[in-house]
């Protein structure tokens, strides 16, 4: 039922591929595929028709298959879709690269039509966006790959007692096959459970060797299985035949049995290694859907507490009574918004360095969250006698200007840099923090100390550290991305003259006649998107 009800789209340019697939698809209960030819006719068909899952090649021209991938999951309309990629692509990097931007499944070529009906039911069981081993441990779908059964190998001959002879040598390493006759033999390797190599006969009555060999090549589901010729032919005309139509090798008549098996077992090994290709993306797939699971539990089941713990404390510290307590209840504060800080750099950058982060903006109190920040650096770094200096810069009866983001976003990123400014300050010396009432926004971070010559440049890059206390080279980077998440940008700026280095960050500025033009996203349920609480 999930096969009949399911619209599948089939991406690839080889038309014939396309109706291999169809083909198999319907096999398994499918009555509604459309196919397209590349990526770009695919988008068009997903922009005019509701699709449940699409299987696409991943070379392909005018777009291939990962830039559909990647249109897809930056379109919000679409991103859910399942996506299996089929591809014969052995480059690893290539293959992360479509893990990290979402795919839900890899498909080695050649496949079988059972391994196609695997991957299609959990796919559409479990979409992406929650797939997980433990979510799917959780549904009862299996969380690791079956364990492979042996290696299949069909021998073809018109002779019983060859066939015989073959199986008898063979069936002990791998689970033989037969067929006494090229039409035979055909059937099989175009049938859903195709062999892994075939030992191929080539004088037969009706359908030879060779010709079974060329209808094997013409075809998706057979064109890469491997054939080992076993003939008397030993002429160069014949041998040149065989290697057109593409044989691994050839076995010469009267067989030697010791010869026959170290031939086939190293042939196996080839495709052995293919299938191992297959349990790597697979490996790899799992590693992903894990890092999915916690990156869900740290957004949804962490950020949410987090949150609500960080505006109770500070409801209490603003209606304390004494020093003391006053000054306890700001530690609390300032190690929840370290934790929370903590979460967004793993939570969000992985999107964000991916290109799948979709910012939701609200307007955000960022004068607010740099006053809040400053007093939490003031009290952190009463040893190095450091002085602040905060500026609005808004004038006698103005309203205090804010950003146009993410108040979680702006926190972290503020937070990054201040601590930077003052890991780097000496001692006595002043930090200065000023809000610019501009448009868009802009904030300085200035301190007194110079960031070393060869650091400037890479500043703003990843594990880049001047060695400061608590500095892991994330800071800034992370900064840096936060800040052009949210469509800003930030830059360093060092003055030899008077001995100062600046940070400059520019965020759009939020305007209430926007909201009457570009109606603000809503915000994640667990996320306060606006003012921190208070």
């Amino acid at each position: 039922m999930i096969f009949k009800n399911a619209l599948f789209l089939v991406v690839d340019d080889i038309e014939i591929m396309r109706t291999v697939i169809a083909g198999q698809l319907r096999a398994m209960g499918a009555t509604r595929i459309v196919t397209a030819k590349d990526g770009a006719d695919a988008l068009h068909i997903l922009n005019t028709q509701r699709v449940d899952i699409i299987l696409s090649d991943w070379n392909m021209p005018v777009m291939s298959g990962l830039e559909l991938l990647k249109a897809i999951r930056n379109d919000e309309r679409l991103s859910h879709l399942p996506f299996i990629m089929v591809t014969a692509e052995f480059e690893r990097e290539r293959i992360v690269e479509a893990i990290d931007n979402g795919v839900s499944d890899l498909l080695v070529k050649p496949f079988t039509a059972a391994s196609l009906a695997v991957r299609v039911e959990k796919a559409l069981l479990s979409p992406w966006r929650t797939r997980s081993p433990l979510r799917r441990v959780r549904a009862g779908l299996p969380s690791t790959p079956a364990t492979r059964a042996r290696p299949t190998l069909l021998v073809v001959d018109d002779t019983p007692e060859n066939l015989e002879l073959l199986s008898h040598l063979l069936k002990g390493e791998y689970r033989v096959r037969i067929a006494n006759s090229g039409e035979k033999a055909l059937e099989i390797c175009l049938s859903n459970t195709p062999p892994d190599l075939v030992l191929l006969d080539v004088m037969m009555p009706g359908m030879d060797g060779f010709e079974v060999a060329k209808r094997m090549r013409e075809h998706p589901s057979s064109n890469s299985i491997p054939v080992i010729f076993v003939t008397a032919m030993t002429g160069e005309a014949a041998l040149h035949r065989g290697r057109e139509l593409g044989a691994v090798d050839f076995i010469t008549k009267p067989i030697h049995p010791d010869e026959l098996q170290l031939r086939v077992r190293n042939f196996m090994r080839y495709v052995e290694l293919r299938k191992r290709v297959q349990a790597d993306y697979d490996g790899l797939l799992e590693v992903a859907r894990l890092r999915e699971d916690v990156e869900h539990i740290t957004r949804h089941d962490m950020k949410g507490p987090l949150a609500s713990a960080i505006g109770l404390v500070q409801a209490m510290a603003d209606t304390a009574r004494g020093e003391k307590m006053f000054e306890q209840l700001r530690v609390v504060e300032e190690t929840l918004l370290q934790v929370l800080n903590t979460t967004n750099r793993s939570s969000e950058l992985f999107k964000i360095e991916t290109g799948r982060f979709m910012l939701n903006a609200q307007a955000v109190e960022i004068g607010e969250i740099l006053r809040r920040i400053t007093e939490i650096m003031r009290t952190n770094f009463t040893e190095k006698r450091l002085k602040f200096d905060i500026d609005t810069d808004v004038h006698a009866g103005s309203a205090m200007p804010r950003s146009l983001g993410d108040a979680m976003f702006c926190y972290s990123l503020s937070q990054n840099l201040i601590l930077i400014a003052c890991e780097a300050a000496p001692e006595n010396s002043r930090v200065a923090i000023v809000l610019h009432d501009e448009s868009p926004l802009r904030i300085t971070i200035r301190n007194t100390g110079l960031v070393p010559a060869d650091l400037r440049e890479s500043f703003f890059d990843k594990y880049v550290s001047n060695g400061g206390r608590g500095e892991s080279g994330l800071g800034a980077y992370s900064a840096r991305m936060l800040t052009e998440a949210q469509n800003g940008h930030v830059a360093l700026e060092v003055s030899e003259q008077e001995n100062q280095t600046t940070i400059t960050v520019v965020l759009p500025r939020y305007e209430p006649t926007m909201a009457s033009v570009q109606p603000l996203l809503e915000g994640d349920e667990n996320t306060p998107r606006g003012v921190l609480p208070s």
